[in-house]
């Protein structure tokens, strides 16, 4: 496929955040899994979440320039937000660990974490294939992918809740914090698997 060179520029930005963001599921993964949240760490999710926003905003500032795009402006501007909407997410949970002062993450935090991490890999992997569409069914396995691992953390997120919430000897105030901290890990899943639909959408439109 030949594309012009601000379309080009499209799938460059796209692949730049997709990078970005495995950045910040990675580093979440290391925060929850630290027996001390420390704000060093806390800081550098900060400039990634920070990163993101430029991107998002490079994509958009270029669409709105662009008289041609690779394909629909629509679909280029819901990609572009959902993006930005998990680094968003990733950033809020790492920051609420640190200031609600929960040093010890329970398993069900460890395991929401990778789950968020082996989920936005797959985002990765199926934004990348947006530059190439050759290997539709690879993207589209992706894809399903994605939507299983959203499975997975609803199973986990009610469990945990769950369990805190029929603890007896459990703190409220903790119990409070920590309902917060699954809900949100959850969402964040969810939010990776609007990327995978808007993605799905884009390769039904142009195929």
């Amino acid at each position: 496929m030949l594309f012009m060179p601000k379309e080009v520029k499209f799938f460059d930005l796209f692949d730049k955040q997709a990078e970005n963001l495995l950045e910040g599921a990675q580093l979440l993964n290391k925060i929850i899994n630290t027996p001390e949240i420390n704000r060093d760490n806390v800081d550098k999710m900060h400039a990634i979440e920070h990163r993101g926003d430029e991107i998002n905003h490079n994509i958009l500032n270029m669409l709105n320039e662009s008289f041609i795009t690779p394909f629909d402006r629509e679909d280029i501007f819901t990609l572009a937000q959902n993006m930005d909407n998990v680094i968003d997410g990733i950033y809020m949970i790492a920051n609420r660990f640190y200031l609600y002062k929960i040093n010890t993450p329970s398993e069900e935090s460890k395991k929401m974490a990778s789950i968020i991490e082996n989920s936005v890999s797959a985002v990765c992997k199926v934004v990348n294939s947006l530059r190439n569409n050759k290997n539709i069914k690879e993207t589209l396995k992706q894809c399903v992918e994605i939507n299983r691992l959203e499975n997975m953390a609803d199973e986990i997120r009610d469990e945990a809740i769950s369990r805190i919430l029929n603890d007896d000897k459990a703190n409220p105030i903790l119990v409070i914090k920590q309902k917060e901290l699954f809900e949100e890990a959850e969402k964040v899943t969810d939010m990776c698997e609007h990327v995978a639909n808007v993605v799905e959408s884009i390769i039904v439109k142009n195929n």
